[in-house]
């Protein structure tokens, strides 16, 4: 069995959603674009990674969203040493169809006093429905891990929830754990790094709430 040296989560860029949540009404949030600046960070991720993995072959895994997807394209990683594959498990929580605003902003208040693990928006999900789908990719990616040729990084190009529940499943927190835990910024990455003891630890732990 294979197991990777190091798990790379990596929030997209800033998205056309992070700045105007009026978008959410006309174009659906899968195809949101990235911002001028939210190109820039994936750019700048872009660096860091080349860096980080070096000569290694890397094993992508992304999901479907247009903002992801722009984010994976700029990040410049070597073709020849790469494999990618489109995720949809991997894809943001799902809110429903095109949204009215107003009655979204009043969800998200009744979430923040309700919990955002079992919370679900009325057309969508909950962060338990989420939970759900990383357990399925979990089995998808440990049947991976036995592949004798598995490179050493693995690196999700996902969402900041998504982010989040893939370590609260893969670490065992509890929802308590979880709610108390804030999402990653646009362009922000955590690793999972392989310790010697054959368990991960992760790298920097997500900021909390105040």
């Amino acid at each position: 069995m294979a197991r990777p040296r190091r798990i790379v989560l990596l929030r997209h860029g800033e998205s056309q959603g992070n700045i105007d949540e009026s978008i959410y009404e006309r174009v659906p949030d899968h195809a949101l674009q990235l911002t001028a600046r939210g190109r820039e960070q994936a750019r700048a991720n872009g660096r860091e990674l080349r860096v980080l993995f070096g000569e290694e072959p890397v094993q992508a895994y992304v999901s479907p969203y247009l903002r992801t997807r722009q984010t994976f394209g700029l990040l410049g990683l070597d073709p020849a040493r790469l494999r990618a594959m489109e995720e949809p498990r991997l894809r943001e929580q799902d809110w429903g169809n095109l949204q009215d605003v107003e009655d979204i902003r009043r969800q998200r208040k009744t979430r923040d006093a309700y919990g955002h693990f079992f919370y679900r928006f009325t057309q969508g999900e909950s962060g338990a429905d989420v939970y759900d789908r990383v357990g399925a990719f979990f089995e998808t990616l440990h049947r991976n891990f036995e592949r004798a040729d598995y490179p050493p990084n693995v690196l999700l190009v996902t969402h900041g929830l998504m982010m989040r529940l893939f370590c609260m499943r893969w670490f065992h927190w509890t929802v308590e754990e979880f709610e108390a835990l804030s999402n990653p910024g646009n362009g922000e990455f955590r690793t999972l790094l392989l310790g010697s003891d054959d368990r991960y630890t992760l790298d920097r732990p997500f900021d909390r709430w105040v």
